[in-house]
């Protein structure tokens, strides 16, 4: 296989991320994540393949990339054990995070491709982004400077049932909605995650806190918080029967109504939390009640804000109120995960049009992403911004963004190339010092 000189060095990571693929393309796809770091520009699979070396074999790299949708869920497990795994060393909690995003594309023929609600739209966009849809896994681990994080693991895509015809039946997934795919990716990462001797939390947008989502979670004994529905239909919790023959009741008898709740004046309580990484203060409520599509009992809270009252829930009646606006807050961490993978890795900006060949491209930037924050993870925030240096007017106080550590390790793996082709000794000072300017003009 033709390869640039630092694909015979690859890091670890991306030897055995490839290796669940068949022998022929997992040195390939091997190259390719090495590629999706170094890409600059619009990084399209070509900017993988020129990163990569592969030019010359530019075909079957699209064959692999196909390959690698194919086989996400094998891929993901290396990923876990060979990328995060050394990141959950202590912890009490394990939280996942889940939320949809949309990736933009163009053309009649992309495969799974259809209108979708936008949530961003932003100034000059509309309401609806012809694209994919993506349901994400992600793993919230938090570091002792920069806080929490968002770990992608894994993804699934979601396509209306109308586009499905629209993909050949030998590769048309099966249809399902965005709670199921949900569903099978905490199932996924339940079975995967079980060396963490610790309780496994999900939170997640208010989009999912349906029954068809949180009844199946409950039965696998995971805990769950959302946001609650201002009209949801509460009910009181049932006075334990004495005396009496049949089934205990599972609600109570009274209804609970939430804008009632949040109008009353009694009741409230002003407390201190740690929210977005920093020490806010906020007025809260809080009470027990039932509710149909957790089958049971749930912690409701009751927040007042500037732009009025939203409610949240736990499904553990136990559950603080610490620990529920503070998953809530740390949820937003996913946000900003999707908003890197698109602008800095780049997804949704490769150009392939087979279904499966859509989904590997898209889980190569998840991974990349994943893979850069763990080798961020205990380097020295001083290394990170070191090309901060060259411009003394950026003197602002910042941990270092996802930007600053893609660049410090890319910096870092041409700087391997640089080295092994440069001569040793003194004498060649000069030629160490024009690389290494070489070297921050191309990271």
């Amino acid at each position: 296989m033709t390869s640039s000189h630092i694909a015979s060095r690859l890091c670890h990571w991306f030897s055995a991320l490839a290796a669940p693929l068949d022998a022929r393309s997992a040195p390939r796809l091997a190259c390719l994540f090495l590629g999706a770091i170094l890409a600059r520009g619009r990084r399209t699979v070509t900017s993988w393949i020129r990163g990569a070396g592969l030019g010359p074999e530019f075909r079957p790299c699209y064959t692999t990339v196909a390959a690698a949708g194919r086989r996400t869920d094998r891929i993901a497990v290396r990923l876990v054990y060979e990328v995060v795994k050394p990141l959950l060393a202590g912890m009490s909690r394990l939280v996942l995070a889940l939320d949809d995003t949309p990736t933009a594309r163009y053309g009649r023929h992309v495969q799974g491709a259809g209108v979708h609600h936008n949530p961003t739209p932003g100034p000059a966009g509309g309401p609806f982004v012809y694209g994919h849809v993506w349901v994400v896994l992600g793993l919230l681990v938090a570091h002792p400077l920069w806080g929490v994080i968002a770990l992608p693991l894994l993804a699934r895509l979601y396509v209306r049932k109308v586009d499905l015809t629209a993909i050949d039946k030998t590769h048309r997934p099966q249809f399902r909605t965005k709670l199921e795919l949900a569903v099978e990716l905490v199932r996924w990462a339940k079975g995967w995650l079980d060396f963490v001797a610790a309780p496994l939390w999900v939170v997640a947008d208010g989009a999912y806190a349906k029954a068809a989502f949180l009844r199946p979670l409950i039965g696998m004994g995971v805990v769950v918080v959302s946001r609650l529905r201002k009209d949801a239909a509460l009910w009181t919790v049932p006075v334990a029967r004495t005396g009496r023959r049949g089934r205990p009741r599972k609600y109570g008898e009274g209804r609970i109504a939430l804008a009632k709740r949040a109008g009353q004046k009694r009741g409230w309580a002003n407390g201190t939390f740690e929210l977005y990484g920093k020490t806010v203060e906020k007025r809260y409520k809080t009470f027990e009640a039932t509710w149909r599509p957790t089958g049971g009992a749930i912690r409701v809270v009751l927040v007042d804000e500037p732009t009025g009252w939203v409610a949240f829930f736990c499904t553990d009646v136990s559950a603080t109120v610490a620990d529920i606006l503070g998953l809530v807050a740390d949820r937003f961490s996913l946000e900003t995960c999707f908003r890197d993978c698109k602008e800095i890795v780049g997804a949704g900006q490769q150009q392939v049009r087979h279904v499966w060949a859509s989904v590997g491209s898209f889980h190569v930037c998840l991974w990349a992403f994943t893979m850069t924050e763990a080798w961020a993870w205990n380097r020295d925030e001083d290394a990170l911004v070191a090309h901060r240096r060259a411009s003394p007017w950026d003197d602002r106080p910042r941990r270092p963004s996802h930007a600053d550590k893609r660049r410090a390790w890319r910096r870092e793996l041409l700087a391997r190339d640089i080295d092994a082709v440069l001569p040793v000794g003194t004498e060649h000072a000069r030629i160490h010092e024009l690389a290494e300017r070489l070297l921050d003009l191309a990271a």
